[in-house]
């Protein structure tokens, strides 16, 4: 599903090396932790695979497409392929729960029964009942399961988390682990950018370890070890 083939990323106004000669697979339906200190490289890549970014060297392909290749005009439907879960949820605080899941089922195009649609993740995500909420009226961890459902709403075969239990505690953090264990379970391929090693120790899968923008480690027994 995922590529990188040699994939190097120089930031050319600091000369920062954000990536060096990164040659990775990462297959369909797999659930991958990608490690390492601040300023590893961890957010590049997943920046990379969303074309917010572009290679200095190599190539990123998604599901056998050059995304260097991709037309401007088809960068939604990749967008739209991707689900994405950030640290610190990014929720609109304008709109309640439910509403967060049908701005995005509508800036995606879905059409159907929308409101439907976003009962149906939030009940998977265990907050059907604080549909109505309003981030700001919601716990840390509950806003962060909104964000989750918000990424998983449109059925994207991707998911990318950045940091996804950065601002939670470590119980809050564990039942988000769950959560994104059973979405992989059910066929999504999950990618998360951590550095949180009782995590990456509590759930053991493949550990991709980066050190200076340098792929180090590939472990597909897990475990955090830089």
């Amino acid at each position: 599903m995922i590529r990188f083939e040699n994939v190097s990323k120089v930031y050319p106004r600091t000369h920062t090396h954000a990536l060096r000669t990164v040659d990775v697979r990462i297959r369909k339906g797999e659930f991958v932790y990608i490690t390492g200190h601040s300023g590893a490289g961890k957010s590049t890549l997943l920046s990379l695979l969303l074309r917010r970014t572009a290679p200095s060297e190599g190539r990123v392909l998604v599901n056998g497409q050059d995304l260097a290749r991709l037309p401007e005009r088809k960068l939604p439907l990749l967008r739209r392929a991707i689900g994405m879960v950030f640290q610190d949820h990014r929720l609109l605080a304008s709109l309640s729960a439910e509403e967060n899941l049908t701005f995005a089922l509508r800036a995606t195009g879905t059409r159907g029964d929308l409101q439907q649609r976003a009962l149906q993740v939030l009940r998977q995500v265990g907050l059907a009942h604080k549909r109505k909420a309003y981030p700001i009226e919601l716990s840390l961890g509950e806003q962060q399961r909104v964000a989750i459902a918000r990424a998983m709403v449109t059925n994207p075969p991707l998911l990318l988390c950045d940091e996804p239990t950065g601002n939670l505690d470590p119980d809050t953090s564990w039942e988000v682990l769950e959560l994104l264990s059973d979405l992989n379970i059910r066929g999504t391929t999950v990618v998360i950018a951590t550095h949180s090693r009782e995590l990456v120790d509590r759930l053991r899968r493949r550990t991709l370890v980066l050190r200076g923008g340098e792929l180090v480690r590939d472990d597909d027994a897990g475990g955090y070890a830089l």
